[in-house]
């Protein structure tokens, strides 16, 4: 099955329930402080908009990701609902010819939230590719999974290869200015899709 038929299956499956819930991800609500009005965002494989839809009510420029069109329907539908101006884009991240030259080096933020759906090789690209749309000074931010949520199994990959390790992330982003890389333990609480004791890690780094 493709990603796109993957998710499509999850989305629809919930029915008219969000499956990873309608508020923001708590990790990003915890910078809100490093948000400036006006800033460029891309909230990569969005899905059902609630980070999207924040991003735009703390008044940020919002631009969305996503291949399956079932989760952005339902973003659109969030989007209204709560008067968010949001910019969605139905795209396959993990295509040869994404991202288009006239956004790339144009966002003050990249964001992904629980974006772990690839392994090592297709992770490269997709790491090189939020890289390349953040602009000089601009910054990524990520929230996953470290590998002991394979103990809690309260959401995230089944793979071991596909979560995130203080070290790979280190690796990944080197010559960055690294501002925040922690691993901690909490409760989640994000839907049916997310929810229980998890294992997380986030991560900004400044892109020089």
């Amino acid at each position: 099955m493709s990603q796109e038929n993957h998710w499509d299956t999850r989305y629809r499956d919930a029915g008219e329930q969000y499956l990873f819930g309608t508020q923001p991800n708590r990790y990003l609500v915890r910078h809100a402080a490093l948000l400036q009005q006006g800033q460029s965002v891309l909230a990569v494989a969005d899905g059902e908009g609630r980070n999207s839809v924040w991003l735009a009510e703390q008044g940020l420029n919002v631009t969305a990701v996503e291949i399956s069109t079932v989760a952005v329907e339902k973003a659109r539908q969030l989007a209204n609902q709560r008067k968010a101006m949001v910019k969605v884009v139905i795209a396959d991240m993990m295509a040869t010819d994404w991202p288009p030259p006239e956004i790339q080096n144009t966002f003050d933020w990249v964001i992904g939230i629980f974006i772990q759906f690839v392994g090592p090789a297709d992770r490269e690209k997709q790491f090189a590719d939020m890289k390349q749309l953040t602009r000089s000074g601009g910054r990524i931010l990520l929230h996953g999974y470290t590998p002991k949520q394979l103990d809690y199994r309260t959401g995230g990959p089944s793979a071991l290869e596909n979560l995130y390790t203080e070290t790979m992330l280190l690796q990944a982003f080197a010559g960055w200015n690294i501002e925040e890389l922690i691993e901690y333990e909490e409760e989640v609480d994000e839907g049916a899709g997310h929810k229980g004791r998890s294992a997380l890690i986030g991560l900004i780094a400044r892109k020089p």
